[in-house]
Protein backbone atom coordinates (compact mmCIF):
# COMPACT_ATOMS: atom_id res chain seq x y z
CA UNK A 1 0.00 0.00 0.00
CA UNK A 2 2.85 2.35 0.49
CA UNK A 3 3.27 2.42 -3.35
CA UNK A 4 0.54 3.85 -3.36
CA UNK A 5 0.18 7.93 -3.68
CA UNK A 6 -1.01 9.35 -0.33
CA UNK A 7 -4.82 10.38 -0.26
CA UNK A 8 -6.00 14.43 -0.15
CA UNK A 9 -4.54 15.76 3.42
CA UNK A 10 -2.45 12.39 4.07
CA UNK A 11 -5.01 10.14 5.12
CA UNK A 12 -8.75 8.86 4.45
CA UNK A 13 -11.27 10.23 6.52
CA UNK A 14 -13.91 7.83 6.43
CA UNK A 15 -16.85 8.22 9.29
CA UNK A 16 -18.80 4.89 9.59
CA UNK A 17 -19.55 3.88 13.07
CA UNK A 18 -17.89 0.52 13.92
CA UNK A 19 -19.36 -2.47 14.02
CA UNK A 20 -19.77 -1.88 18.20
CA UNK A 21 -21.03 1.65 17.82
CA UNK A 22 -23.84 0.68 15.06
CA UNK A 23 -26.39 -0.63 16.85
CA UNK A 24 -26.16 1.76 19.17
CA UNK A 25 -26.35 4.95 17.31
CA UNK A 26 -29.65 3.45 15.50
CA UNK A 27 -30.78 2.91 18.37
CA UNK A 28 -30.10 6.71 20.03
CA UNK A 29 -31.03 8.15 16.25
CA UNK A 30 -35.03 6.90 17.93
CA UNK A 31 -34.84 9.85 20.03
CA UNK A 32 -33.39 12.36 17.88
CA UNK A 33 -34.55 15.34 15.72
CA UNK A 34 -34.55 14.00 12.84
CA UNK A 35 -33.90 15.54 8.95
CA UNK A 36 -34.45 14.04 5.65
CA UNK A 37 -31.91 14.92 2.99
CA UNK A 38 -32.04 16.03 -0.18
CA UNK A 39 -30.53 13.89 -3.17
CA UNK A 40 -27.52 15.84 -3.36
CA UNK A 41 -27.12 16.40 0.74
CA UNK A 42 -27.23 12.13 0.53
CA UNK A 43 -25.20 11.72 -1.64
CA UNK A 44 -22.40 14.20 -0.24
CA UNK A 45 -23.37 12.26 2.72
CA UNK A 46 -21.92 8.60 1.24
CA UNK A 47 -19.11 10.63 -0.17
CA UNK A 48 -17.80 11.81 3.42
CA UNK A 49 -19.06 8.47 4.72
CA UNK A 50 -16.54 6.52 2.58
CA UNK A 51 -13.72 8.77 2.71
CA UNK A 52 -14.07 10.05 -1.05
CA UNK A 53 -14.09 13.71 0.76
CA UNK A 54 -11.16 13.57 3.30
CA UNK A 55 -9.84 15.03 4.80
CA UNK A 56 -13.68 16.57 5.34
CA UNK A 57 -15.40 14.17 8.48
CA UNK A 58 -18.57 16.12 7.94
CA UNK A 59 -20.27 19.20 6.29
CA UNK A 60 -18.13 21.93 6.56
CA UNK A 61 -18.07 25.40 8.83
CA UNK A 62 -18.14 29.12 7.66
CA UNK A 63 -14.83 29.11 8.15
CA UNK A 64 -14.35 26.78 5.37
CA UNK A 65 -17.03 27.49 3.34
CA UNK A 66 -16.04 30.93 2.95
CA UNK A 67 -12.46 30.81 1.89
CA UNK A 68 -13.43 28.06 -0.54
CA UNK A 69 -15.84 30.10 -2.13
CA UNK A 70 -13.13 32.88 -2.10
CA UNK A 71 -10.12 30.84 -2.51
CA UNK A 72 -10.26 27.25 -3.13
CA UNK A 73 -9.00 26.13 -0.07
CA UNK A 74 -9.74 24.86 3.42
CA UNK A 75 -9.48 27.09 6.30
CA UNK A 76 -9.30 24.98 9.61
CA UNK A 77 -8.24 21.58 10.98
CA UNK A 78 -6.39 18.75 9.10
CA UNK A 79 -7.18 20.10 5.66
CA UNK A 80 -5.96 23.77 6.62
CA UNK A 81 -4.55 25.39 3.32
CA UNK A 82 -5.46 22.07 1.16
CA UNK A 83 -6.67 23.16 -3.13
CA UNK A 84 -10.26 22.67 -2.51
CA UNK A 85 -12.92 24.44 -4.75
CA UNK A 86 -16.28 23.64 -3.87
CA UNK A 87 -18.31 23.87 -0.57
CA UNK A 88 -19.52 20.49 0.87
CA UNK A 89 -22.51 22.10 3.17
CA UNK A 90 -25.54 21.00 4.60
CA UNK A 91 -28.72 23.83 4.22
CA UNK A 92 -31.96 23.65 5.87
CA UNK A 93 -34.73 26.17 6.55
CA UNK A 94 -34.67 28.36 9.16
CA UNK A 95 -37.21 26.33 10.89
CA UNK A 96 -35.41 22.80 10.78
CA UNK A 97 -32.15 24.18 12.42
CA UNK A 98 -31.89 22.21 15.79
CA UNK A 99 -29.40 24.33 17.30
CA UNK A 100 -25.86 23.96 18.30
CA UNK A 101 -24.75 21.48 20.43
CA UNK A 102 -27.25 19.05 19.23
CA UNK A 103 -27.22 15.52 17.49
CA UNK A 104 -29.75 14.87 14.38
CA UNK A 105 -30.56 11.93 12.71
CA UNK A 106 -29.88 12.26 9.13
CA UNK A 107 -32.20 10.25 6.86
CA UNK A 108 -32.05 9.65 2.89
CA UNK A 109 -35.11 11.00 0.89
CA UNK A 110 -36.12 7.26 0.65
CA UNK A 111 -36.47 7.66 4.53
CA UNK A 112 -33.26 5.41 5.40
CA UNK A 113 -31.09 6.42 8.29
CA UNK A 114 -27.72 7.55 7.33
CA UNK A 115 -26.07 9.04 9.92
CA UNK A 116 -26.29 11.13 13.10
CA UNK A 117 -24.67 14.45 12.98
CA UNK A 118 -22.87 16.47 16.45
CA UNK A 119 -23.99 20.02 15.53
CA UNK A 120 -21.11 22.05 16.09
CA UNK A 121 -21.95 25.33 13.82
CA UNK A 122 -24.90 27.01 12.48
CA UNK A 123 -23.97 29.57 10.17
CA UNK A 124 -26.12 31.55 7.20
CA UNK A 125 -25.76 30.25 3.69
CA UNK A 126 -24.50 32.75 1.83
CA UNK A 127 -25.45 32.10 -1.89
CA UNK A 128 -23.93 35.37 -3.16
CA UNK A 129 -20.75 34.23 -2.55
CA UNK A 130 -21.07 30.83 -3.23
CA UNK A 131 -22.83 31.14 -6.40
CA UNK A 132 -20.75 33.50 -8.55
CA UNK A 133 -17.84 31.72 -7.59
CA UNK A 134 -18.70 28.54 -7.78
CA UNK A 135 -20.26 28.23 -11.37
CA UNK A 136 -19.30 31.16 -12.86
CA UNK A 137 -22.93 32.65 -13.40
CA UNK A 138 -26.19 33.07 -11.17
CA UNK A 139 -28.52 32.23 -14.16
CA UNK A 140 -31.08 30.36 -12.19
CA UNK A 141 -31.87 27.86 -15.54
CA UNK A 142 -28.13 26.58 -14.75
CA UNK A 143 -29.10 22.92 -12.63
CA UNK A 144 -25.96 23.71 -10.37
CA UNK A 145 -27.15 27.16 -9.35
CA UNK A 146 -31.04 26.42 -9.29
CA UNK A 147 -29.90 23.45 -6.78
CA UNK A 148 -28.34 25.72 -4.28
CA UNK A 149 -30.77 28.60 -4.80
CA UNK A 150 -33.37 25.79 -3.80
CA UNK A 151 -31.10 24.79 -0.66
CA UNK A 152 -32.37 26.01 3.13
CA UNK A 153 -30.83 29.27 4.33
CA UNK A 154 -28.81 28.29 7.11
CA UNK A 155 -25.89 25.62 7.18
CA UNK A 156 -25.09 22.96 9.84
CA UNK A 157 -21.33 22.31 10.49
CA UNK A 158 -20.10 19.77 12.35
CA UNK A 159 -18.99 15.77 12.51
CA UNK A 160 -20.86 13.08 11.19
CA UNK A 161 -21.08 8.93 12.67
CA UNK A 162 -22.62 7.15 9.54
CA UNK A 163 -24.57 3.96 10.22
CA UNK A 164 -24.82 3.45 6.00
CA UNK A 165 -23.27 3.41 3.07
CA UNK A 166 -25.46 2.96 -0.04
CA UNK A 167 -29.21 3.54 1.10
CA UNK A 168 -30.94 2.01 -1.40
CA UNK A 169 -28.55 -1.50 -2.01
CA UNK A 170 -31.78 -3.21 -3.68
CA UNK A 171 -32.09 0.00 -6.53
CA UNK A 172 -31.46 -0.31 -9.56
CA UNK A 173 -28.57 2.05 -9.42
CA UNK A 174 -27.05 0.59 -6.40
CA UNK A 175 -24.47 -1.48 -8.40
CA UNK A 176 -23.33 -3.01 -5.17
CA UNK A 177 -20.43 -5.26 -7.40
CA UNK A 178 -19.00 -2.09 -8.58
CA UNK A 179 -19.20 0.51 -5.61
CA UNK A 180 -16.09 -0.03 -4.42
CA UNK A 181 -14.83 2.46 -1.47
CA UNK A 182 -11.54 4.44 -2.08
CA UNK A 183 -10.05 1.86 0.78
CA UNK A 184 -11.37 -1.25 -1.55
CA UNK A 185 -10.14 0.44 -5.09
CA UNK A 186 -6.55 1.23 -3.26
CA UNK A 187 -6.53 -2.47 -1.85
CA UNK A 188 -7.51 -3.59 -5.70
CA UNK A 189 -4.52 -1.69 -7.09
CA UNK A 190 -2.24 -2.47 -4.74
CA UNK A 191 -3.06 -6.06 -5.92
CA UNK A 192 -2.76 -5.37 -9.40
CA UNK A 193 0.32 -4.03 -8.81
CA UNK A 194 -0.53 -0.74 -9.98
CA UNK A 195 1.21 2.31 -9.20
CA UNK A 196 0.52 5.04 -11.40
CA UNK A 197 -3.46 5.11 -12.29
CA UNK A 198 -5.35 7.01 -14.75
CA UNK A 199 -9.04 7.79 -13.81
CA UNK A 200 -11.46 8.46 -16.53
CA UNK A 201 -15.03 10.30 -15.12
CA UNK A 202 -17.91 10.41 -16.81
CA UNK A 203 -21.66 10.53 -16.62
CA UNK A 204 -22.64 9.65 -20.11
CA UNK A 205 -21.48 7.05 -22.26
CA UNK A 206 -18.15 6.18 -23.86
CA UNK A 207 -18.06 6.84 -27.82
CA UNK A 208 -15.15 6.72 -29.70
CA UNK A 209 -13.12 9.85 -28.79
CA UNK A 210 -13.49 9.00 -25.24
CA UNK A 211 -12.45 5.46 -25.62
CA UNK A 212 -8.97 7.20 -27.29
CA UNK A 213 -8.30 9.03 -24.23
CA UNK A 214 -8.54 6.24 -22.65
CA UNK A 215 -6.27 4.26 -24.62
CA UNK A 216 -3.46 6.93 -24.74
CA UNK A 217 -3.88 6.99 -21.07
CA UNK A 218 -3.00 3.50 -20.59
CA UNK A 219 -0.25 4.07 -23.03
CA UNK A 220 1.22 5.98 -19.98
CA UNK A 221 -0.14 4.76 -16.95
CA UNK A 222 -0.09 0.79 -14.84
CA UNK A 223 -4.06 0.95 -15.13
CA UNK A 224 -7.19 2.89 -15.99
CA UNK A 225 -10.37 3.20 -13.45
CA UNK A 226 -13.57 4.35 -15.62
CA UNK A 227 -15.15 5.39 -12.83
CA UNK A 228 -18.32 6.81 -14.19
CA UNK A 229 -20.37 9.19 -11.46
CA UNK A 230 -23.88 7.92 -10.38
CA UNK A 231 -25.11 9.93 -7.94
CA UNK A 232 -27.90 12.98 -8.90
CA UNK A 233 -27.74 13.90 -12.28
CA UNK A 234 -30.04 16.63 -14.07
CA UNK A 235 -33.00 15.84 -15.75
CA UNK A 236 -32.77 14.57 -19.56
CA UNK A 237 -29.08 12.78 -18.62
CA UNK A 238 -29.17 9.28 -19.58
CA UNK A 239 -29.52 6.46 -16.34
CA UNK A 240 -26.44 5.41 -14.44
CA UNK A 241 -28.30 1.83 -15.00
CA UNK A 242 -28.28 2.32 -18.85
CA UNK A 243 -24.52 3.99 -19.07
CA UNK A 244 -23.21 1.09 -16.76
CA UNK A 245 -24.43 -0.90 -19.46
CA UNK A 246 -22.84 0.87 -22.40
CA UNK A 247 -19.62 0.33 -20.20
CA UNK A 248 -19.82 -3.38 -19.29
CA UNK A 249 -20.27 -4.21 -22.89
CA UNK A 250 -17.06 -1.84 -24.30
CA UNK A 251 -14.58 -2.69 -21.74
CA UNK A 252 -15.42 -6.24 -22.34
CA UNK A 253 -14.70 -6.51 -25.91
CA UNK A 254 -12.55 -3.21 -26.25
CA UNK A 255 -10.00 -3.39 -23.23
CA UNK A 256 -7.46 -5.36 -21.77
CA UNK A 257 -9.46 -6.59 -18.74
CA UNK A 258 -5.99 -6.70 -16.85
CA UNK A 259 -5.49 -3.50 -17.25
CA UNK A 260 -8.27 -1.91 -16.67
CA UNK A 261 -11.24 -1.71 -13.66
CA UNK A 262 -15.10 -0.27 -13.62
CA UNK A 263 -16.09 1.18 -10.47
CA UNK A 264 -19.09 3.73 -10.21
CA UNK A 265 -18.76 7.12 -7.89
CA UNK A 266 -21.75 7.89 -5.67
CA UNK A 267 -21.22 11.67 -6.02
CA UNK A 268 -23.86 14.56 -7.03
CA UNK A 269 -23.28 16.53 -10.59
CA UNK A 270 -23.00 20.05 -9.76
CA UNK A 271 -22.28 21.08 -13.21
CA UNK A 272 -20.18 23.95 -12.02
CA UNK A 273 -17.39 23.35 -14.98
CA UNK A 274 -13.63 24.13 -13.87
CA UNK A 275 -14.07 24.13 -9.88
CA UNK A 276 -15.83 20.65 -10.22
CA UNK A 277 -12.75 19.54 -12.29
CA UNK A 278 -10.46 19.87 -9.73
CA UNK A 279 -12.86 18.31 -7.50
CA UNK A 280 -13.53 15.27 -8.88
CA UNK A 281 -9.64 15.07 -9.68
CA UNK A 282 -9.11 15.25 -5.66
CA UNK A 283 -11.67 12.42 -5.31
CA UNK A 284 -9.75 10.36 -7.49
CA UNK A 285 -6.88 11.04 -5.65
CA UNK A 286 -8.54 9.78 -2.85
CA UNK A 287 -9.30 6.62 -4.47
CA UNK A 288 -5.88 6.13 -5.31
CA UNK A 289 -5.28 7.57 -8.67
CA UNK A 290 -2.37 9.59 -9.88
CA UNK A 291 -3.29 10.66 -13.35
CA UNK A 292 -6.77 12.37 -14.55
CA UNK A 293 -7.92 12.67 -17.56
CA UNK A 294 -9.49 16.50 -18.31
CA UNK A 295 -11.36 16.45 -21.78
CA UNK A 296 -13.08 19.38 -23.37
CA UNK A 297 -15.58 21.16 -21.07
CA UNK A 298 -15.85 18.90 -18.43
CA UNK A 299 -18.52 18.94 -15.60
CA UNK A 300 -20.00 21.25 -17.96
CA UNK A 301 -23.49 22.07 -18.78
CA UNK A 302 -25.25 24.59 -21.65
CA UNK A 303 -22.67 27.05 -22.77
CA UNK A 304 -21.56 28.22 -19.49
CA UNK A 305 -17.93 27.82 -19.64
CA UNK A 306 -15.44 28.30 -22.49
CA UNK A 307 -14.33 24.48 -24.43
CA UNK A 308 -10.78 24.22 -21.97
CA UNK A 309 -11.74 26.18 -19.06
CA UNK A 310 -12.00 23.12 -16.84
CA UNK A 311 -8.07 22.59 -18.15
CA UNK A 312 -6.76 26.04 -17.29
CA UNK A 313 -8.02 26.49 -13.80
CA UNK A 314 -5.66 23.38 -13.29
CA UNK A 315 -2.85 25.95 -14.31
CA UNK A 316 -4.22 28.57 -11.33
CA UNK A 317 -3.80 26.16 -8.19
CA UNK A 318 -0.98 24.66 -6.43
CA UNK A 319 0.34 21.09 -6.93
CA UNK A 320 2.96 20.08 -4.56
CA UNK A 321 1.53 18.15 -2.19
CA UNK A 322 3.62 19.65 0.32
CA UNK A 323 2.31 23.18 0.07
CA UNK A 324 -1.31 21.24 0.38
CA UNK A 325 -1.70 21.16 -3.49
CA UNK A 326 -3.10 18.36 -5.77
CA UNK A 327 -0.24 16.14 -6.23
CA UNK A 328 -1.77 14.78 -9.48
CA UNK A 329 -0.64 14.23 -13.19
CA UNK A 330 -3.28 16.14 -15.10
CA UNK A 331 -3.90 14.55 -18.58
CA UNK A 332 -5.09 17.86 -20.38
CA UNK A 333 -6.71 16.36 -23.87
CA UNK A 334 -8.23 18.66 -27.07
CA UNK A 335 -11.02 18.08 -28.82
CA UNK A 336 -10.67 14.24 -30.43
CA UNK A 337 -12.58 12.39 -33.53
CA UNK A 338 -12.43 10.44 -36.44
CA UNK A 339 -10.18 11.64 -39.33
CA UNK A 340 -10.98 9.76 -42.70
CA UNK A 341 -7.88 10.72 -44.32
CA UNK A 342 -5.79 9.25 -41.18
CA UNK A 343 -7.91 6.33 -40.80
CA UNK A 344 -8.05 6.80 -36.98
CA UNK A 345 -8.59 9.04 -33.72
CA UNK A 346 -6.95 12.44 -34.27
CA UNK A 347 -6.42 15.62 -32.52
CA UNK A 348 -5.22 18.99 -33.63
CA UNK A 349 -2.13 17.96 -31.81
CA UNK A 350 -1.91 15.08 -33.77
CA UNK A 351 -3.38 15.13 -37.17
CA UNK A 352 -3.75 18.74 -39.34
CA UNK A 353 -7.25 19.94 -39.63
CA UNK A 354 -8.69 19.56 -42.92
CA UNK A 355 -12.44 20.70 -43.73
CA UNK A 356 -15.12 17.71 -44.33
CA UNK A 357 -12.70 15.33 -42.89
CA UNK A 358 -13.51 14.23 -39.23
CA UNK A 359 -16.27 12.42 -38.22
CA UNK A 360 -18.27 14.34 -35.36
CA UNK A 361 -22.42 14.28 -34.54
CA UNK A 362 -24.37 16.48 -32.31
CA UNK A 363 -26.30 15.61 -29.06
CA UNK A 364 -29.65 15.94 -30.96
CA UNK A 365 -28.24 13.69 -34.33
CA UNK A 366 -27.48 10.84 -32.33
CA UNK A 367 -30.59 11.05 -30.30
CA UNK A 368 -32.61 10.99 -33.44
CA UNK A 369 -30.51 8.26 -35.18
CA UNK A 370 -31.02 6.09 -31.62
CA UNK A 371 -34.79 7.01 -31.66
CA UNK A 372 -35.23 5.95 -35.04
CA UNK A 373 -32.99 2.94 -34.35
CA UNK A 374 -30.33 3.37 -36.29
CA UNK A 375 -26.40 3.08 -35.31
CA UNK A 376 -24.14 6.15 -35.13
CA UNK A 377 -21.28 5.41 -37.50
CA UNK A 378 -18.59 3.00 -36.30
CA UNK A 379 -16.14 6.16 -36.26
CA UNK A 380 -18.25 7.99 -32.97
CA UNK A 381 -19.75 5.25 -31.48
CA UNK A 382 -18.90 0.82 -30.94
CA UNK A 383 -21.91 -1.03 -32.33
CA UNK A 384 -22.74 -2.46 -29.10
CA UNK A 385 -22.84 0.38 -27.30
CA UNK A 386 -25.12 1.81 -29.71
CA UNK A 387 -27.11 -1.02 -29.23
CA UNK A 388 -27.47 -0.51 -25.66
CA UNK A 389 -28.65 2.94 -26.70
CA UNK A 390 -31.28 2.32 -29.22
CA UNK A 391 -33.27 -0.15 -26.75
CA UNK A 392 -33.26 2.49 -23.96
CA UNK A 393 -34.03 4.96 -26.27
CA UNK A 394 -36.85 2.71 -27.93
CA UNK A 395 -38.11 2.32 -24.43
CA UNK A 396 -36.54 -0.94 -23.75
CA UNK A 397 -34.90 0.26 -20.74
Amino acid sequence: MSTLIAPHGGKLVETLATDARMDQARRESEKLPRLTLSAKQSCDLEMLTIGAFSPLAGFMGAEDFERVCKEMKLATGSGKGLVWPIPIVLAVKKDQAPGVGERVALHAPNGVLQAIMTIKEEFLHDKKLEVPNVFRTEDPAHPGVKAVMDEGEVCLAGPVESVMVCVDPDGPEAFLDHRLTPRQTREEFHKRGWKTVCAFQTRNPIHRAHEYLCKVAQEICDGLLVHPLVGETKPGDIPAAVRMECYKVLLDKYFVHSRTMLSVMPAAMRYAGPREAILHAIVRKNYGCTHFIVGRDHAGVGNYYGSYDAQNIFDQIEHDPSKGGLGMTIFKFEHTAWSKLAGGMVSPKSFPKIEGDQISLSGTAVRDMLAKGERPPVEFTRPEVADVLIKWAKGGK
